[in-house]
């Protein structure tokens, strides 16, 4: 089979080469795609395996549970609520203030949970850890980060890591998730207060003039909420809406809702790089396929004068097509495959990923990309089998 590969790219090199860029073509924008259709897919499950909880109002908390102050005392009154299986409460807030928290699942949070506390998130019981390990009872000064914000910073366990004058101790790095865990930044939940203190000048000053009793128990931007086995996790949240009152509640088919209509553009951006990949690595590879063919209507005009039969024809040409068609793919998904992750290790030094080679990307690139070469060079014989050898050897002349 080798030998057989190696004659065909002797004699196909330049039909090799352009199938090649045409595969790459279709890989790398294929590739573009899958990313952005991972990164929605993982944001909404995300998103629906918790009902996310805040205080009513507006303060410096960000992400999934955005509001204001959520005092312990309604924590345990959400705990309260039948059907309820857990409450977590979370401090949410951006690394840096200072920019634009519009998409927050592609900005870098901190996120303050209880450490050793389980996570009521169904689909999420626990964040991933692909290197240390996570939070633990009794940790402080610690840090669990995300695996893009610890390519953008090149930190990894046993590194620390400077927040608001204060080093933390980085023990563990999530595995990636390709949605918003990929820029937390997980340190216990006490100290998450202390940044959200040192962050917010405004909860400061209220704290110090005593107008507000507060504890450090009451300092929560929001809390994640499970729900018992059987409960309907909307209907869940309209009753804590209802019986707890003063809070904002975010019902999880909603916030799927809303957050899908906010990635519409990068819905409509995924179609548009589908269609574009498909277009200009379609064509590329089925008019190399088919020039290579019309190429040898010399060779078959002579072949047919000889005696060779249609059919006789006809399988050649497409075992050779296929033959050419696999050398150029395979060599088309190496091409993008290395150009992909030289453009990612690159992107990396921001935390940002573009590509996901994912399997199905790539087995079906190759059927894509040998199902049409045999289209193209099945056309193409077609036309030339019309013709009469002398026609055939003319033209070829």
């Amino acid at each position: 089979m080798i030998k057989v590969f190696a004659r065909l790219v002797r004699a196909y090199g330049f039909t090799v080469a352009g199938i090649a860029i045409g595969v790459a073509g279709l890989v790398a924008l294929g590739a573009m795609a899958e990313r952005i259709v991972r990164f929605i897919e993982g944001g909404d499950r995300f998103v629906l395996g918790q009902i996310s909880v805040a205080g009513r109002g507006l303060g410096m908390g960000t992400g999934f549970t955005a509001g204001g102050l959520l005092r312990a005392e309604t924590l345990r009154r959400i705990a309260a609520v039948p059907g309820t299986a857990g409450v977590q409460p979370q401090v949410m807030l951006p690394v840096n203030p200072s920019v634009s928290q519009f998409m927050t699942l592609t900005h870098e949070l901190i996120l303050g949970l209880e450490p050793g506390a389980p996570m009521p998130n169904r689909y999420y019981p626990t964040l991933p850890v692909r290197a240390g390990r996570f939070l633990g009872p009794g940790d402080r000064g610690v840090a669990v980060i995300g695996a893009s914000f610890a390519a953008a910073r090149g930190l990894g366990v046993g590194a620390t890591l400077t927040l608001e004058g204060k080093a933390y101790e980085v023990v563990g790095v999530l595995e990636r998730t390709l949605t918003a865990p990929d820029r937390f930044v997980v340190v216990p939940i006490q100290d998450a207060r202390e940044q959200w203190l040192a962050k917010d000048p405004m909860l400061r000053t209220l704290l110090a003039s005593g107008a507000a009793a507060l504890t450090a128990a009451d300092l929560n931007t929001g809390a994640a909420v499970g729900w018992r086995d059987g409960e309907d996790p909307d209907t869940l949240a309209h009753r804590i809406r209802a019986e707890v009152g003063d809070v904002n509640v975010q019902v999880p088919s909603e916030l799927s809702r809303l957050l899908r209509s906010s990635t519409a553009f990068f819905s409509a951006l995924v179609a548009g790089i589908g269609a574009l990949a498909f277009v200009i690595g379609g064509l590329s590879l089925a008019n190399t396929v088919a020039a290579s063919v019309f190429e040898r209507v010399r060779d078959f005009g002579v072949k047919r004068a000889l005696g060779a039969s249609d059919l006789q024809l006809g399988r050649e040409v497409l075992g050779e097509a296929l033959g050419v068609t696999v050398s150029g793919g395979v060599s088309g998904i190496g091409l993008a495959l290395l150009l992909g992750h030289a453009v990612d290790v690159w992107a990396a030094r921001t935390g940002q990923e573009l590509f996901l080679f994912s399997p199905r990307l790539v087995a079906g690139a190759l059927v894509f990309a040998v199902l049409l070469g045999g289209v193209a060079a099945a056309y193409a014989t077609a036309r030339l089998v019309r013709l009469s050898p002398a026609e055939a050897i003319r033209r070829g002349a």
